[in-house]
């Protein structure tokens, strides 16, 4: 498998993967896909990732600038993270999220929050920090993982997630 950045040619195969990948979760809107689409066209899409395997893609994943209350900078958003249903619990998804942590690690992010299952997230260094709130979502489920500075306040994701 290699884990690659996305080019134009693969904006088709990143939301066909992504929707079918959400298609049965239970906390899905199936807006996965358009989320992405629109982080894109506004710029916001600041590390794409793409698994491959025998010239397939098997997984992706985005990174997103958040806003924090107390105006922290290098802050972002994980998400979504979408591995194809036929490979989902093989390491797809861990792969990605250890290289995609790394890139965005060495871009000089401060951080990165996520909205998720923390007994899965939590094994790649994410947690709950009390200090960061997103509303309207239950504060177990929402976790970060500082890499140089930690922030403080409400954390707001794009725009583009409210598609």
């Amino acid at each position: 498998m290699r884990i690659l950045p996305e080019t134009p040619l693969d904006r088709e195969a990143i939301f066909t993967l992504t929707q079918d990948a959400f298609k049965d979760h239970p906390h899905s809107q199936q807006t996965e896909g358009h989320i992405i689409d629109a982080l894109r066209e506004a710029g916001a899409l600041t590390l794409s990732l793409v698994a491959w395997d025998g010239g397939s893609p098997v997984g992706h994943i985005a990174f997103s600038p958040v806003t924090v209350g107390d105006g922290s900078a290098g802050w972002y958003g994980l998400g979504p993270l979408a591995v194809r249903p036929d490979r989902q619990r093989r390491g797809v998804g861990a792969a990605l999220l250890r290289e995609g942590l790394a890139r965005l690690e060495a871009l000089g992010a401060a951080g990165c929050v996520v909205l998720g299952d923390p007994a899965y997230y939590g094994r790649f260094g994410f947690a709950r920090d009390a200090s960061l709130t997103c509303p309207g979502v239950p504060p177990e489920y929402f976790m970060a993982r500082v890499f140089t500075r930690p922030a403080r306040g409400e954390v707001a994701y794009h725009a583009a997630f409210s598609v």
